[in-house]
């Protein structure tokens, strides 16, 4: 349909009309205005694979419901470490083909946030550390996705980084550090892909609600990035929906009833909001609906065996070997084994939250061996619960292990270790798993250890002992399988770690700022954020960024540049050979650094630009070219609101991780923009430029000097300080407010003794803000009400009167409405 036809549209709408179409039918259906040409569209979660809700009697679904069955793939920060754009477009081609057949317009991903710390509760559905990385295997999902006729979501924009008082805190981030860091993966996607749509985040970004945040939804995201398509909220993310409207905010999910809709029409009608505001939004509204309804297929078939089977491959391709020693890998079909752990029968293949996927089938590692008939003898080793400790169990692994070839001990994280809707407060694997490690190396060297994990653990002292370590990560439903070839042999392992091992979780300054509260997140690491920190202060790590193993070997040689000099705007084509000197296929993840000699502004010791994964037979050889232009050399100058790039030389870094460069040359670059102020912080904020890995704080004074203001009050919330956004937690500061905590808390804890990740439900209440009385109960409790419950947490008088008068008034509308 024409442009023209849209305008049309829009001028037969009634004011009511406009603003319904500014929020959800439903949990997952847009509004439709079906006598004026707008149809009701579907979208759906999610990254790892298609979660849509099953509808029940009279067409009604709700959150976290059983989802239709659907193949779960590798998570993201699985196929990450993949490296393979071509790969994870695969993926988002087969989650379209189900959304295709269910009849989803667009599927709420992918999740593109930073990892700023590993104990983030939701890193396992983002992929990376590194912004460039991030972007690049973002988009080949997106991509992956609207090839095939499919809307995509690009969330979380921005700075939502951790899950501890996400919908409420305020992340105090350096402009800086914002462009650098926090907005570069989704401003390519953008950029390259246009995503049919963007999803703010819950949080506030320096004091300002994403959901009103007019200068990150329509400054930056539409005028400067170009972005074409909605913005949609997070599921009961917005803040004031007036401002929302003003801010660029176009769909409010989900739908509460035309709850914030009435206060769009009343602004219009008192003059505090332009009609010609509220068009812009329902304008882009109209072609949404109607666009994505164009195209559904009907009768549409999609092959369940052949997306099981790109799982299958994502997993394999993705899993990282982090050790392997005399070779021990792979595995020897004649090889007598012992399998132990739970987490072998029983895999841990997904996340747990609003990406839960339910599967149309799950393979184990030990149901694989069964199907291929290979010989084996099982143990538990410790159970699911808790911190899995059994003296029963354990005294029987430790006999199975005796006399074995190898033992294949499956250890990791549990779901009740990591999950959407808290962070984790350590970096420790559940206690069992360290001790039957240690105890089965007292009776048997040959240890190999598979990891189920969404993020970075800390290895235990048998790390050191064991013979092999490989990482299959949330592996997807086909873990099973994918782990099976990987042992055996039948795939090489290519994966390389797309965020940085640490020893200890406060061997990064990050971990003085991380999970915050109760009002803010200061992130005074500034554009220090993983690998980048690491390298600064020279800190040994675990496993570095980039880091793998391979059951080959590569060579790197005959490193070349187009120039040695070049103007900004020329761009640079870097080119090197690699090649495979073992006597086995593989494929090698190359990647390029720029490191800038020096500068006048504090930058990075070196930072990635460049990758590319290649596939080789023994003895093979094979040129990459990788082509830089000039933000591979710039840096965000916060004086001129710009790009930037200072003359001089720049370090071209060819390598097979962050730790392991080996090609370099040097090249020069002029600047386009030479006489552009440079800042320079070396009096003003010296710690940024003299970092040495010794520091236990950042000054507050030097951060400040870089976000440019004083940093704001986060003290404890005080009785009479609470607001709509407080959640249910600080809500204690009143004798009401003390009795609506725990008796949410006793509801939470009564609703998740029936839940599969109990602590997700606990965690998920206690951070959950006061708003959602009203904005996630379909406006069951008004405004007016929501006001007084306000009031009565803050302990002042007259509260619970204006509640009750808000429910009378409520349902003496709801019976005029019915009549």
């Amino acid at each position: 349909m024409a442009e023209q036809n849209y305008e049309e549209i829009l001028k037969s709408l009634t004011l009511e009309e406009k603003a319904s179409l500014c929020s959800g039918l439903t949990n997952w259906l847009t509004k439709p205005i079906e006598e004026k040409g707008v149809p009701s569209v579907w979208v759906s979660d999610g990254p790892s694979g298609l979660r849509k809700e099953k509808v029940f009697e009279g067409g009604k679904t709700n959150i976290m419901q059983e989802p239709e069955p659907a193949t779960c793939f590798p998570g993201a920060a699985a196929t990450a470490s993949s490296w393979d754009e071509e790969l994870v477009e695969e993926v988002g081609s087969a989650i379209a083909r189900e959304a295709k057949a269910l009849k989803v317009c667009t599927v709420l991903g992918p999740g593109v946030n930073i990892k700023r710390s590993p104990l983030c509760g939701r890193n396992f559905e983002y992929f990376s550390e590194d912004p460039f990385l991030a972007g690049r295997m973002g988009a080949g999902w997106v991509h992956g996705v609207q090839k095939e006729n499919i809307g995509t979501s690009l969330k979380h924009f921005v700075a939502n980084n951790q899950e501890h008082i996400r919908m409420s805190i305020s992340s105090i981030v350096d402009e800086r550090a914002l462009r650098e860091i926090y907005m570069p993966a989704f401003e390519y996607i953008v950029k390259h892909e246009q995503p049919t749509t963007v999803m703010c985040s819950y949080n506030q970004l320096n004091e300002v609600f994403l959901s009103d945040n007019k200068r990150m939804l329509t400054d930056v995201l539409r005028d400067e990035w170009g972005f074409e398509g909605i913005v949609v909220s997070d599921w009961g993310a917005v803040n004031d929906r007036v401002e929302g409207i003003r801010a660029g905010l176009d769909l409010e999910m989900p739908g509460n009833k035309g709850l914030n809709d009435r206060h769009i029409v009343a602004a219009v009608q008192n003059g505090t909001l332009k009609e010609e505001e509220l068009d812009r939004v329902v304008l882009r509204m109209i072609k949404f609906a109607i666009e994505n309804k164009a195209r559904e297929v009907d009768d549409f078939k999609v092959d369940l065996d052949a997306n099981h089977e790109i799982a299958r491959k994502a997993s394999a391709n993705s899993a990282v070997l982090l050790k392997n020693v005399d070779k021990a890998l792979p595995l020897k079909k004649e090889e007598k084994i012992a399998v132990i752990g739970q987490m072998a029968k029983h895999a841990r293949f997904q996340g747990a939250g609003s990406s839960h996927i339910g599967c149309t089938k799950i393979t184990s590692f030990t149901d694989m061996l069964d199907a291929e008939k290979q010989p084996y003898e099982y143990a538990d080793g410790y159970t699911l619960k808790g911190d899995g400790m059994s003296k029963k169990l354990l005294k029987e692994a430790i006999e199975l292990a005796k006399g074995k070839d190898k033992v294949l001990l499956f250890i990791g994280l549990t779901d009740a270790y990591e999950s959407e809707g808290y962070d984790r407060t350590h970096l420790n694997m559940p206690e069992s798993h360290n001790v039957l490690a240690n105890e089965l190396l007292k009776v048997n060297p040959n240890i190999i250890v598979v990891l189920s994990v969404g993020a970075p653990v800390k290895l235990g002292e048998w790390e050191k002992d064991v013979k092999a370590i490989l990482n299959m990560y949330i592996g997807g439903q086909a873990v099973g399988e994918a782990t099976y070839d990987l042992l055996y042999g039948a795939v090489n392992p290519s994966g390389k770690l797309a965020e940085t091992y640490p020893f200890h979780n406060h061997d990064n300054i990050v971990a003085n700022y991380f999970s915050m509260g109760p009002r803010t997140v200061e992130y005074r690491e500034s554009i220090y954020v993983g690998y980048r920190y690491f390298d600064k202060v020279n800190k040994p790590v675990r496993y570095p960024f980039g880091y793998g193993l391979s059951y080959t070997q590569f060579e790197y040689s005959n490193l070349k540049l187009s120039a040695k000099k070049i103007k900004e705007t020329d761009g640079l084509t870097v080119s090197f050979k690699v090649k495979n000197v073992g006597d086995v296929a593989g494929a090698e993840v190359a990647q390029l650094y720029v490191a800038d000699v020096e500068s006048t502004i504090f930058r990075p010791v070196k930072e990635l630009k460049g990758f590319k994964k290649v596939f080789l037979e023994p003895g093979e050889e094979k040129t990459v070219e990788i082509k830089l232009d000039s933000r591979a050399f710039a840096y965000y100058n916060v004086l001129i609101k710009d790009w930037h790039v200072e003359s001089g030389d720049f370090r071209i870094l060819v390598g097979a991780s962050s730790r392991d460069i080996k090609l370099e040359d040097t090249v020069f670059v002029e600047s386009a923009n030479p006489d552009a102020p440079i800042p320079d912080y070396t009096k003003s904020a010296p710690y940024y430029y003299e970092l040495t890995g010794e520091e236990t704080e950042i000054p507050k004074e030097q951060f400040e000097v870089l976000y440019g203001a004083e940093i704001p009050n986060n003290d404890e919330f005080k009785k009479g300080e609470l607001t709509k956004n407080a959640v249910i937690y600080q809500c204690a500061v009143s004798p009401f407010g003390r009795f609506l905590y725990r008796a949410a808390m006793l509801g939470a804890k009564i609703i998740a003794k029936s839940a599969e990740n109990p602590e997700m439900i606990i965690e998920s209440v206690r951070d959950v803000p006061i708003r959602y009385a009203s904005t996630m109960t379909g406006g069951l409790v008004s405004e007016y009400s929501l006001q007084g419950l306000v009031k009565m947490v803050n302990g002042k008088r007259g509260g619970f009167r204006q509640l009750l008068r808000g429910f009378r008034k409520k349902y003496k509308a709801m019976i005029i409405e019915e009549w």
